[in-house]
């Protein structure tokens, strides 16, 4: 794991939710104990992508076709133990706000972890590149 500067450890105000967190940040969390990371990607994403080991996978929205996943919000208390953060982690850190959002509008301390799992797109429109979980070496495993 590449080391990172405290001041990038730092949470970033939000609307409608407890903040956003630098990876870095949110994989400190988990490692104490004070944090479940909830993986929104879709299956297709995290098995041909890749995933990160511990983390709940429950998607936000289904594929093909992108609908609402209709158990989330029971998925999502089901995995939170009470007293506990929940940090959730997308692509891009788009999907995770809204699901951030929703997570607070259930009662939960919620975080959407920046830059997601793959970061933004490059000139060539390639993530994976510019930041994200994977770019920053943290934990995961592919396939």
């Amino acid at each position: 794991m590449k080391t990172v500067a405290s001041s990038l450890l730092q949470i970033r105000p939000a609307s409608g939710y407890a903040g956003d967190v630098p990876a870095p940040l949110a994989l400190q969390w988990i490692q104490a104990g004070d944090a479940v990371m909830v993986d929104v990607r879709t299956d297709a994403e995290r098995e041909w992508v890749g995933y990160v080991p511990g983390a709940i996978a429950l998607a936000w929205k289904q594929w093909p076709g992108m609908a609402m996943n209709p158990g989330f919000d029971e998925g999502l208390k089901a995995a939170v133990p009470a007293g506990k953060k929940v940090v959730l982690l997308c692509r891009s850190g788009v999907r995770s706000v809204a699901a951030a959002k929703r997570a607070a509008e259930l009662g939960l301390e919620a975080y959407n972890i920046l830059e997601g799992f793959e970061g933004d797109a490059d000139e060539q429109g390639q993530r994976g590149h510019r930041g994200g979980w994977r770019f920053q070496g943290l934990p995961w495993k592919q396939g």
